[in-house]
């Protein structure tokens, strides 16, 4: 994966950095708890590190990939896959029955990431009745316009994530109602996510390692940014690998409470060494280094896709479920 993320053309878009990862079989990961969950954030984290833009479209492919595979969705050879699950209370997308007996969804679906690139997505929306369906689109076909809206942030701009309309668009429903929430691969996804947050906080920490490293006099304080950023990196990394190597022990099992956890410790972690590592670092390499600026501005948009409190909350409450609190050594 190193490799193949070397090798790719810094002039290109993510969407076509994704689809030479495509074309090189670099998408197909290990399946989630099949006994190389670790390899498989690893990949995340890589792609993290080269760049948050293409994890965002890599990460949602290779997790449609998943999706497809638990659920025994369509197979499309080739195909690039975006998960657009985003839901919001002035955006909804309804899936039914057309005059010709063929299902269809239309509304519009806000935070496409990718969008314009991607030629297939697995779409969240509801029935007639409510019910919470996933289906499979081809973004290429009729009923689909991809606008160019709801997008205003500097960061992750280049992940191209607007609204895209369906009107009438032919869908094919992956899964069961509900199946796409209640399946055991919900939570595995959703600590991938862990991954990417972790990757972006390495490459940052990366550049204080050298400096520090770089300098003829030592400088305490860099010095002791440098310390708690291997602290955090450090107990994130544990988790991750704990989290890892729990599902894989245990397919099938429920695993939101260490999803959630390892989510919301890899998001401190990255909030952690994203503060220490432009403190020790100065204005420097935020203003004078295109890299290292355009990972500041896109990592604390792309940590918001956590819930942050809510999530928090949710994790007490599933805490105190439990009888006996759950952190023996």
């Amino acid at each position: 994966m190193a490799q193949a993320l070397a090798q790719l053309d810094p002039q290109q878009s993510p969407g076509e950095q994704l689809a030479q990862l495509i074309a090189s079989g670099q998408d197909q990961l290990p399946l989630p708890a099949r006994g190389a969950m670790l390899q498989r954030w690893q990949c995340l984290a890589l792609a993290a590190q080269h760049d948050l833009a293409l994890v965002k479209l890599y990460e949602g492919h290779t997790d449609a990939l998943a999706i497809l595979a638990e659920l025994d969705g369509p197979s499309r050879p080739g195909a690039a896959w975006g998960v657009w699950c985003a839901e919001s209370p002035d955006a909804a997308v309804v899936l039914r029955h057309n005059g010709a007996g063929e299902q269809v969804i239309s509304g519009r679906k806000q935070w496409c990431s990718g969008a314009s690139a991607l030629t297939h997505a697995l779409v969240s929306c509801k029935d007639a009745d409510g019910e919470r369906h996933l289906a499979a689109v081809a973004l290429r076909g009729p009923g689909v316009t991809v606008t160019d809206e709801g997008w205003h942030a500097v960061g992750m701009a280049a992940s191209g994530s607007v609204d895209v309309v369906f009107d009438e668009a032919p869908a094919i429903p992956v899964g069961d109602a509900g199946a796409y929430l209640s399946r055991p691969g919900f939570w595995y996804g959703g600590a991938g996510i862990a991954a990417c947050w972790y990757g972006a906080a390495q490459a940052l920490a990366a550049y204080l390692h050298a400096a520090a490293r770089g300098q003829v006099q030592p400088d305490p304080h860099r010095l002791a940014h440098l310390g708690e950023v291997d602290v955090a990196l450090g107990a994130a990394a544990a988790l991750l690998r704990a989290t890892a190597a729990s599902i894989d022990r245990s397919p099938g099992a429920y695993a939101g409470r260490m999803a959630m956890r390892a989510r919301l410790a890899a998001e401190a972690a990255a909030t952690t060494v994203l503060t220490h590592v432009t403190r020790a670092l100065g204005a420097g390499p935020l203003c004078r280094d295109a890299r290292f600026a355009r990972l500041a501005a896109d990592l604390p948009v792309f940590l918001r896709q956590s819930h942050a409190e809510r999530d928090l909350a949710t994790l007490g409450g599933l805490l105190t479920q439990q009888e006996e609190a759950p952190w023996a050594l």
